[in-house]
């Protein structure tokens, strides 16, 4: 994203995100080898997706430490613009800042440091995971065809010109649990482990209703604290190895906390998306492998 200002990250982000570049992070990050399953769209060719059993490969990471710092320093930066704006929020929870206000655009420019990183970061990995093909299977990434479909963040703010009224305005668009959905381009909405992921197709009513955003996730349907006293890291792996999944993790806990019994039914996520024409069904994928941070 063009505008990104280093100067407004603080040193402790920067101290937390140099160490972390490469890596994957704990959480719902992941990646995933999958096959292509069902292909629903003539828009999968035009992707590079042809056949079913076709081997994809789907990463899901953030901007690690240093996004989150900068997500810590700003909220309490904007804990502050409440008081000094007087303006008036549902919810202690909850804070802001006037888009225009010195303290707004610092945030939107450190934002987009953040933003960069996690680009940076997804790059350093795709360049590893297509040197660990080359390595196993003795071929150039190229001639294996690992081109990148599509590359996006998520939870992110965008400056984006939207109708309102029957008016065209600019409006910063908050994407929380949320990606774009602009007509024709790629939408990634990951399952859990051990249930089928997506890639579809962004809509013309997405930009009417939704500000040109769709669901980016199944959901989680329970809290990691509730998954840790229902499900069992060693249960999840060995059931995911049933399936013909094979599954790595830092450690169990991981593997208890992303049980796929915490989160929604992907297919009903997806059902809802496509039948309300917000996002269309390209692409279902079913994972081979799976690894945690």
């Amino acid at each position: 994203m063009e505008g990104a200002d280093p100067k407004k990250v603080s040193d402790l982000a920067k101290k937390r995100g140099k160490p972390q570049l490469g890596t994957l992070g704990a959480g719902n990050h992941f990646l995933e080898i999958q096959k292509v399953s069902d292909i629903y769209d003539d828009k999968a060719k035009e992707w590079g997706v042809t056949d079913k059993d076709q081997v994809l490969i789907m990463l899901h990471c953030g901007s690690r430490g240093l996004g989150h710092q900068v997500a810590s320093d700003y909220l309490k930066i904007q804990e502050q613009a409440v008081k000094k704006y007087n303006i008036w929020i549902p919810d202690r929870q909850l804070v802001c800042a006037p888009a225009k206000s010195q303290e707004g655009q610092d945030y939107f420019a450190a934002m987009k440091c953040a933003v960069n990183y996690s680009f940076t970061n997804r790059l350093v990995m795709t360049q590893w995971i297509r040197e660990t093909f080359e390595k196993i299977f003795k071929k150039d990434w190229e001639s294996m065809d690992m081109h990148t479909i599509y590359g996006i963040c998520h939870n992110v703010v965008k400056l984006e010109e939207h109708k309102v009224d029957n008016e065209k305005k600019q409006l910063f668009v908050h994407r929380k649990g949320a990606t774009r959905s602009f007509p024709d381009q790629p939408v990634l909405l990951a399952g859990s482990m051990g249930t089928s992921s997506y890639i579809l197709k962004g809509t013309q009513t997405a930009m009417e209703k939704t500000f040109g955003s769709s669901a980016h996730g199944a959901g989680r349907a329970m809290s990691r604290h509730g998954a840790l006293r229902q499900f069992r890291g060693e249960k999840i792996s060995q059931e995911l190895a049933d399936k013909g999944i094979v599954s790595k993790a830092t450690s169990p806990k991981s593997l208890a906390e992303e049980a796929p019994g915490a989160y929604k039914d992907v297919e009903n996520v997806i059902e809802s998306v496509h039948n309300s024409d917000i996002s269309i069904k390209v692409i279902r994928m079913e994972p081979i492998g799976v690894l945690k941070g």
